[in-house]
């Protein structure tokens, strides 16, 4: 999957969850999406390389990057929680899809009762 592909597709994924919230808080130069007021994903470009970056259960963190050679640690953010995703033959959509949606619900399990039932659509 390539730089553009990667980007849009996490765009997309995240888009299409509930009550999402897509902001440029830090400049045009990075895409902020958040739920309930807390980040859940970015996507940007540092040292001339675009990336998604997601938060992450700091076990499956460590276990992606270690199956993934295109997914490492957090840029700029804290490395145990957050997971950043490049461009590369082994990120497919699929794992994007899954990756994104890990993070919504991650944020949203952090939250209380009465707002995960708020955000979250009947299962």
């Amino acid at each position: 999957m390539d730089s553009q592909a990667l980007q849009q597709c996490a765009h997309r994924v995240a888009l299409e969850l509930p009550f999402t919230e897509h902001c440029w808080p830090f400049g045009p130069e990075a895409e902020v999406f958040k739920v309930n007021g807390k980040i859940f994903m970015m996507t940007f470009s540092a040292r001339g390389r675009p990336m998604v970056l997601v938060k992450a259960d700091p076990q499956k963190s460590l276990l992606n990057q270690q199956i993934y050679k295109s997914i490492e640690p957090g840029y700029h953010m804290n490395k145990k929680h957050w997971m950043s995703i490049y461009a590369g033959d082994d990120i497919t959509p699929a794992l994007v899809e899954d990756l994104v949606l890990d993070s919504w619900d991650l944020v949203v399990n952090g939250l209380s009762q009465k707002a995960q039932k708020r955000l979250r659509p009947a299962r």
